[in-house]
């Protein structure tokens, strides 16, 4: 998920009544709702779609779970101590707790691997001692509902906590509410894969993708060998089996790190005779291009790739 959706969840924690555990809770709880996504760092030495292989993983697994809250909570409780030494020390602040900054960096930091995992752009729960991806098909990566709802509990919670009132309970209802919004998702998407009509003759895949704002509705992909239809129409694509993408691997980091991420590859022919690597899931007519890969010439001897 986005990370505005990560910030959010881990402010209604705190607003439920865990940030009253110690001082420095909210920062732990929403910090270490965002702390896996520092592998964003790759950015800086990756190039293209590189990215793709390296993100949600190493730092979503069972190791960087454990370790990253404790990395947390190590600077939270610094920089308490760094305040207090230099007389800045907040007098409102709560006593610091460092057990419970490291509890709090992991409840928040736990909740991340588990928004990742509800949508198809997958995720590596188990690196590095697996590489498998999961995906739970539930939701769009960015859930405009989700931000509507947490959003407005959060400034709810907070506006009752100002004025005295009852602030946990809009915090307590909306993560409830959410959980059952995704509760309904996940029969929505399982209704979809399930009863998806006629699949093109070879169909080894089926995945009921929700589209952004129309959480009711899927966009059911079927297909294999990278001939994929979605909702009924196929995408133009030449059947993998025709293809050396080996040596296309071997040869390229990008077309490699996307091979891996993929879960529905197939290659696109364009008008200019160039093929492009894509994926299903993100049609480069819906993404202006991206998650695609230039193929190298000759990749497919049997394609006309000339102009």
């Amino acid at each position: 998920m986005d990370n505005l959706t990560h910030s959010l969840v881990g402010a209604l924690l705190g607003q439920t009544g865990l940030k009253k555990k110690t001082g420095l809770a909210m920062p732990a709880l929403i910090i270490g709702a965002n702390l896996p996504d520092v592998d964003a760092a790759c950015f800086f030495w990756l190039e293209g779609e590189e990215h793709l292989g390296f993100r949600r993983g190493i730092t979503h697994g069972p190791p960087a779970i454990i370790l990253l809250p404790l990395i947390l909570a190590g600077l939270l409780w610094g920089f308490d101590r760094w305040q207090t030494s230099r007389g800045k020390r907040p007098e409102s602040r709560r006593p610091v707790s460092f057990k419970w900054l490291y509890i709090l960096s992991f409840v928040g930091c736990l909740s991340h691997p588990a928004l990742d995992w509800l949508n198809v752009y997958g995720i590596r729960l188990l690196e590095p001692f697996s590489s498998q991806w999961f995906y739970g098909d539930t939701l769009f990566i960015i859930d405009i509902w989700l931000w509507l709802l947490f959003g407005f509990a959060t400034w709810l919670s907070l506006r009752r906590e100002k004025r005295g009132g009852d602030s946990q309970r809009p915090a307590t209802m909306a993560l409830a509410i959410g959980l059952a919004y995704i509760g309904m998702n996940a029969g929505i998407s399982s209704h979809a894969a399930h009863n998806h009509g006629e699949a093109p003759t070879g169909t080894d895949t089926v995945i009921a993708s929700p589209p952004p704002l129309q959480f009711w509705k899927r966009d059911v992909i079927t297909g294999g060998n990278g001939l994929y239809a979605v909702n009924g129409p196929t995408l133009p694509g030449v059947p993998l089996d025709r293809c050396d993408l080996a040596s296309a691997r071997a040869g390229s980091d990008e077309i490699d790190a996307f091979l891996f991420w993929s879960r529905t590859p197939y290659i696109e022919p364009r008008e200019d005779g160039t093929l492009w690597l894509g994926d299903a899931r993100f049609p480069s007519s819906e993404t202006g291009g991206r998650f695609t890969v230039q193929l190298p010439d000759g990749t497919c001897p049997s394609v006309r790739t000339e102009p």
